[in-house]
Order: structure tokens, then sequence, then C-alpha cells
């Protein structure tokens, strides 16, 4: 043992000394970092969820980066949002999904699933106890003992396709069955080809009349048994096509124990023969082996473009665990055609197009860090998407704000316009910013022909007449709307301004401004306002909805991004505004429930975790930290930011605080735990915070290295000494977006105790609208 340990030390000091760098004055960290960097993810971070408290609401997604397909088992019912619960016990199969959100739930999903001896299909009678124990989760491959049919079941995914591979027993009859699922579906079995083909239609709405999802599944074995069912689970005995409301096809046969049976399996938004073209193409020879190793590398590529040092495994294992989950939306939604031509089937229009097309996104969430993480690491990638949109508003006469896959009627604000004038302010270029401004523009003036309330801008003719959303007139979540569709004004400012359009950047400069006319002097909070000028009465602070959207006063008056200095004025300056911060996190978690008529989870979340009313588990209060910069109290910000990583973000089912959303609670973490974080996109600046580990690579797009060190780093040590950007002090508290893209090295010195003097001058402080000439 005493060797053993000897060991152990010595290897721990060879680690340190080959990925270390020497720092004068400081002992060298040990990096316990390794080379596969897709180890370090857990899939399975959040899932350990349920309608009325949320650790996340995720689902293990087997794919590859913004694939067109996922993968995940299932553990719920079809049809149930909450697919995958970590504290379930049954298996009921794998299941193609393109589920963004359990809210939003999925579309297109149909199912596989083994089963041996008595044949058993009906969802209920299929399903398979399993243990965590014998089931192995990866981005790139998922593995499940199926306990009481004793087979394992292995799946590994590309794009647009699958390869499963089922090792069985020794039986004389085995099966697999194919749930196409509810809601409109068809199997055809062709034992001939070994294959099944069909298509299935179920959704929860944004689909045109002739959606459908084509797939096509071939077998390596014979087919002995062919079954398909009818709707209610009736069996079709001997049959080999099915067409209904919910169908389903059974394929059997004989197997030795330890024989695998492999499948492969694509489908296509577009046509059945597309679907096969997807399979020839993304799959074709390649054993199940070829499939995962791929799908490995196309991960270790993405995950590799940030590399961490690091001796706090956990702290590492959360980290490429958020950034997993940042890479996973928006999906792909296009394919390529028999003569490689890019094309996708159209989710507003029914039709088949030319060009990207990409979906299952919310704006409301995503435009706060998971866009301008793109604009940062994936500019190229970034500028796709910003095509896709300007195709959405072709297609559909409408910039999209919550897609899944076409137009979903949930959530508020204008939030497609700070992505698109985000990325073109960055200097992204390569997509049709003309047929993007003239969206914009519709968005911020038209009301005639939205076709629901989340797309362009409800209220917008009371917001553009009396500068604010009243309260009193029939739209909820006035308040909100109003300092969503103010930040929104903003960026279409600095577009405006960007591409020459002199009157247009002036008009919404002065709208920008209209969170104003919501701050209330007597009660220090933004609160909704009538249409005669008179604020809401009765009113209470502490109340969730009503004039805001999941949050209340003390979330939403923070959410003025882009001018916080005229902010801190309507509070009184440095100091009040100071007051206010802390109040928000001193307080005990008192809420008032009553819009909703009961305790939503979002409330629940920020009650449990004893942070008083900072509610870190929805999107809009996540900000609010980095804003002590803005007053000259960095240290609080730096303090606060490392305590929220440490103590709500884990590598593990309950992982979470709240909603994962598409990325934006994990693309939080990423900023964080690098330093910075985007607090107003529109502009180039990134606001510091506390870097959580000894040193981060940045491999840039144009393959420039951006590195940030943190010399004498640690779990007590969260605050800011001195910094120095490329080899020069930097006493400002923010970071600009080209300094980053140009690489360097950022170097902190961090310490136990606050340094209240680095950051805290005039001119350290990060953009406000208020500090700059008009």
């Amino acid at each position: 043992m005493y060797r053993l340990w000897i060991a152990a030390l010595l290897s721990l000091s060879l680690m340190a000394c080959q990925n270390n760098q020497p720092r004068s004055g400081t002992s060298q960290p040990v990096n316990l970092v390794q080379q596969d960097l897709v180890q370090y993810v857990n899939p399975l971070m959040g899932t350990d969820s349920k309608f009325s408290l949320s650790n996340g609401n995720t689902y293990p997604a087997i794919a590859r980066p913004w694939g067109m397909n996922f993968w995940t088992p299932m553990t719920a019912p079809m049809g149930d949002g909450w697919t995958y619960k970590y504290r379930d016990d049954k298996i009921r199969g794998i299941k193609q999904t393109h589920q963004p959100s359990p809210w939003l739930n999925d579309y297109g999903a149909f199912s596989f699933m083994a089963v041996t001896g008595e044949l058993k299909f009906n969802q209920e009678n299929r399903a398979s106890w399993f243990s965590h124990k014998a089931e192995q989760v990866s981005p790139d491959y998922y593995s499940v003992y199926l306990a009481d049919h004793d087979v394992t079941a292995e799946i590994t995914p590309t794009t647009r396709a699958a390869q499963f591979r089922f090792t069985f027993p020794e039986r004389e009859t085995s099966y697999i069955v194919l749930d196409a699922f509810d809601k409109g579906s068809m199997v055809k079995i062709l034992p001939e080809q070994r294959k099944i083909i069909g298509y299935a239609r179920n959704n929860h709405g944004g689909v045109p009349d002739n959606f459908h999802n084509y797939f096509v599944a071939e077998f390596d074995k014979d087919f002995e048994i062919t079954h398909t069912w009818q709707d209610d689970w009736q069996l079709q005995a001997n049959s080999l096509i099915s067409k209904g409301e919910h169908v389903g096809a059974i394929i059997g046969f004989k197997t030795e124990r330890g024989e695998q049976v492999n499948v492969k399996v694509a489908s296509s938004f577009i046509s059945p023969e597309q679907a096969q073209l997807n399979l020839e193409r993304e799959v074709g020879n390649d054993s199940f082996e070829d499939t995962r190793n791929k799908a490995r590398q196309d991960w270790q590529q993405e995950l590799a473009r940030i590399r961490v040092q690091s001796s706090d495994l956990e702290k590492v294992r959360t980290f490429y665990s958020t950034l997993y989950r940042v890479l996973l939306f928006p999906r792909k939604f296009y394919e390529y055609n028999a003569e490689n031509e890019m094309v996708h089937y159209s989710p507003y229009n029914g039709k088949v197009l030319p060009g990207y097309m990409f979906t299952d996104n919310g704006f409301w969430d995503t435009f706060r860090a998971v866009f301008p993480f793109f604009t940062l690491m994936y500019p190229e990638l970034d500028a796709k998407f910003m095509q896709g949109l300007a195709n959405t508003y072709k297609e559909s006469g409408w910039l999209p704000e919550w897609a899944s896959p076409g137009h979903r009627n949930v959530m508020i604000g204008s939030n497609s316009a700070i992505n698109i004038a985000d990325a073109y302010i960055k200097g992204i270029r390569g997509f049709d910013i003309d047929t993007l401004y003239e969206a914009v523009l519709k968005n911020a003036e038209v009301n005639e022909g939205r076709p629901m309330t989340s797309v362009g801008r409800e209220g917008v003719d009371y917001y553009n007449k009396l500068g604010y959303v009243p309260y009193d007139v029939g739209i909820h979540e006035s308040a909100a709307r109003t300092l969503e569709y103010a930040f929104a004004d903003f960026n279409l400012y600095q577009l405006a301004d960007l591409l020459g359009k002199d009157q247009d950047a002036e008009k919404f400069r002065q709208r920008s401004l209209n969170y104003r006319h919501l701050f209330d002097p007597q009660t220090g909070w933004m609160r909704g306002k009538n249409a005669d000028g008179s604020f809401q009465s009765p009113f209470n602070p502490l109340k969730w909805g009503d004039a805001f959207t999941e949050g209340n006063a003390l979330h939403y008056t923070w959410s003025v991004f882009h001018d916080v200095e005229g902010l801190k004025q309507l509070m009184g300056g440095n100091q009040a505004f100071i007051d206010k911060l802390d109040e928000v996190f001193e307080m005990p978690p008192l809420f008032d429930d009553s819009y909703y008529g009961f305790t939503i989870h979002e409330i629940r979340e920020m009650q449990i975790v004893n942070m008083g009313n900072y509610a870190h588990g929805n999107q809009p209060i996540q900000h609010m930290i980095y804003l002590y910069n803005h007053a000259g109290q960095p240290w609080k910000a730096q303090q606060k930011v490392r305590n929220v990583m440490d103590k709500l973000y884990f590598p593990t089912p309950d992982g979470y605080a709240g909603d994962e959303d598409n990325g934006q609670t994990s693309a939080w973490y990423v900023f964080s735990a690098l330093g910075f974080y985007p607090v107003t996109p529109g502009t180039t600046e990134y606001v510091i915070g506390s870097p959580l580990f000894d040193k981060v690579t940045l491999t840039l797009e144009d393959g420039n290295e951006f590195v940030i060190e943190a010399a004498n780093n640690g779990p007590q040590a969260p605050f800011i000494q001195q910094a120095w950007l490329k080899g020069e002090a930097h006493h400002k508290t923010w970071l600009d977006h080209h300094a980053i893209q140009a690489g360097g090295t950022l170097r902190f010195e961090m310490g136990q105790q606050p340094n209240k003097d680095w950051g805290t001058s005039a001119d350290a402080a990060p953009y406000s609208l208020s500090l700059t000439p008009e």
C-alpha cells in the first residue's frame, strides 16, 4: 500500500509538470484532465425531474451536435413529455426524439424495443425492468440491459440516422418491436429486403397538414415472423402493412445466446426516398463500432474547442456536461438530396425548399447566452443559423420566437431580433441581412397578420404609441413584454446604426429607453402600468406572473441589459442600486403564487436553494449577479457567481437548479466558468465574474487561441486581485469580443479576500447606453 501511495504521488507530480507552465511565486496546480473529453459528459445530468420540481427537465440525448434526430430511452408512456425520469424502473423502448422541452413535447417520434419469449408489444406489457448499474450513457452511445427479456440494447447516432445492436439470449422466439406512435402512422414490412419502412406523424403543434417523419430500418437477420398492429393495440398476425391512428410492426426470429442483431435506421421529413438516401449516406456499410467511433470523434472535436485544466474532476464533469447541452440545439432541419443539394421540408408552409433550416429553440431563453456563445466560438455556424431565420421569414412571413418545428404559441418577447443584431454587430457575415432587417422591422411595427401571440410583438400598437404595453388592456405579462421589447429595440438601434440607417437608429434608440416608463420610484421596482398612465394597484413585488413572465418585479427589474447606468439613476445612484441587488439575495424566499393558483415549479426551485429571492433556475434573473460590476462592487459578483457554480450545478441527475432550456442554463455555467458572461447581447462586451479553473484554452474558429489563467485559484479564492490581458494590466470589468477573437492570454491572480480597488474606477464599468454619446 505504501508503494502504491508513493507511485500515485509521483504520477500526479509528473502530470502537473507535463500540463502546467511554471508560475512565478506560485505552486503548480495539478491537472487531472485527460485527452478524452467525452468521458466527462454525463447526459443524465438533469434527468431527475418531474412536473412539480425541475432539476433540469432533460433527457439523455444520444446524438451528434445539432443533430436532426436524437435518440433516448423511454421510461414514460408514449406522449409523456417527461420521457425519461431517472427514478423510473422500466424502459418501454428507445425512441427517436426531437423534443426540445417537456413543456413543448415531441414530434415525429417512433421507437424500438426488444422482447423475448411470449410476444408482448403493448407499451405497458413490453416494458422491462432496468438498473442504472447496467446502463451506459454517453453522447455517442447508449447501452441498457433489459432484464425482463435478457437483452442488451445499444445505440449510436449519426446526424440523421443511427445504428442499434441487440444482444439476445437463446430463445425460440425473439422479437424487435417498432412502435410508430399515435396521431397518424404507417408501417410496412419488406421481408425480402429485411426492412421496415413507414412514417410517424405525432406532434404537438407547429406542423403543416402534410407533416410526416418517414423512416427506414434495415436488419441484418432474416424475418421468421411478421406482425403488425392496428389502433388500440389490435394484433394483425402475419401481416406486412398497417396504417391508422397508432400502428406498429413486429419482426421475430430464433436466436442463439449472445447473438447480435443489428438495425440501421434513418429518417427524413421530406420523403421515404430521402430517408433511404440519408441511411446510405450516413451509415452505409459502416459497422456499429465505425459509427460509434465517428460519433465519439465528432463530440471530441467540439468539446476540445475548450480545454480546461483542473484538479477537481467533479467541476470538469459539470463543465463538459453543460457544454454538451449547449451544443445540442437548435437542431439541423435540413437534408441533402440525390444531387447533394441542401434542402429542407418547411415546417411553415409544407414545401420542400432549398437552404438552411434549424428548429427547436426558444429565443426567450437562448438569446441570453447560447447564441452569444455561438458568436464567440462558432461564427460560421451562427451565420447559418441566421440564414435559417431568413428562410423562416420568407416561408412564414414572420421570424420565429419559439419553433418546434414551426411556430409555437409560447413565451413572449421579440428576441429573434437580438440574435440577428448580435451576430451582425460582432462581425458575422454570410447571411441575408437585408431580408432579416426587413423582418425585424416588421416585428417591431406590424400587428396585423400575426399568426399567434408569441410571433411578432403582442401589444405592439400600444407599445409604439404609449411607450409600454398597458397592464389593463387584456394582455398578460405586459411589463415583461415592455422590458423585453425595449432591449430588442436597443439591438435594432445598434444594427440600424451599423447599417447606416440613421432615422431608424434614432427611433429605436429612443424606444430602447421605454423601460423608464415602468419604474416606480415609490417602491423602487418595475411595475405594470395602466393605459391612463397610472401604475397597477394593488401591487406586490413578490407576485409571480401577472405583469411578469415566470418571475416577479424583483426579477424583471434588472431586465435593462443595455442601460444599467440609466437604471441606477432611476434608483438613486450606486448605493441604492447595490442595496436593491443585495435585497434580492438577503430577503427570505417569499413569494405570491396567486396568479397561477398553485406553486409553479420555478417558484419552488427558487424557494429551496437558500439564496433569498434569487431565482437562478429560471432565465430572467441569470445575468443579475454580474450587474454589481456596474456599481463599483465587482467583488460581490465574483463571490456570488462562484457560489452559484458551486451550489447549484453538479454532473448528476439532479444537477441543475431548474429547467435547462435548450442550453441556456448550461451556457450560463460555461461562460461563468470561463470567467465572463454576455450580459448585453448587441454589444461586443463580456462582463467579468470569477474564473473557475486554473487554466482554460479556447481554440477559436480561425485557429487562434485565447488562454485564461487563474493563479492561486481555488474553492476559497473566488476574488480577483489583479488581471493582465496580453501582458498589460487590465483594470476593466469587461472584455471585448474582438480582443478575444484575436487570441492571447488573460491572466488573473485570485485571492481569498476581495480586492476592493480592482475594477472599481469610473471607467471600469461595462457598457451602458446612458454613458454613450447620442
